[in-house]
């Protein structure tokens, strides 16, 4: 699907991400975060998680943005190469099929193969991955991550 086409339900929308959604997909992000993982430590200040999507993630991978028609901010997508580096969603926009719209989208500019780290305690992120066709492939002690939470590596592959 390619960015502003409408999701076959017609109300969703996929766009790329702008210098101007700095703001509000740190808004989203830091949501999200506090609702489906409030076990994680908050290692960053809001002032600085804005610094970090304004001048990381924004310039340095794609980020894909769905919204609906009126332009309410539903989640977002950001891919570097082959890595899925996040899928985040607002709270009240979960289980609606937003994040498997996402993640079709990504996985098509990805090409063959995705690769992604979820915290091994994100059942819920974990069970969605695995619907969609991602293995485990890694177990890590949470070394690798500024959390310290124990994650899981996953890949997907067009060929299965």
């Amino acid at each position: 699907m390619a960015p502003n086409d409408a999701a076959p339900d017609g109300r969703i929308l996929l766009r790329e991400a702008t210098a101007e959604d700095a703001g509000p997909l740190t808004g989203l992000f830091l949501a999200s975060r506090a609702v489906s993982m409030p076990y994680l430590p908050k290692v960053h200040s809001d002032e600085d998680t804005l610094a970090w999507m304004t001048h990381v993630v924004l310039p340095e991978t794609t980020v894909r943005i769905a919204e609906t028609g009126g332009g309410e901010l539903l989640g977002f997508a950001s891919l570097d190469g082959t890595e899925l580096e996040h899928l985040y969603l607002h709270p009240d926009a979960r289980r609606r099929g937003i994040g498997s719209l996402l993640l079709a989208h990504v996985r098509e500019l990805a090409g063959e193969e995705l690769t992604l780290y979820v915290f091994q305690r994100n059942t819920d992120a974990r069970a969605f991955y695995e619907h969609h066709g991602f293995t485990a492939i890694a177990f890590d002690d949470g070394g690798r991550n500024e959390e310290k939470e124990p994650d899981v590596r996953y890949r997907w592959t067009a060929n299965g």
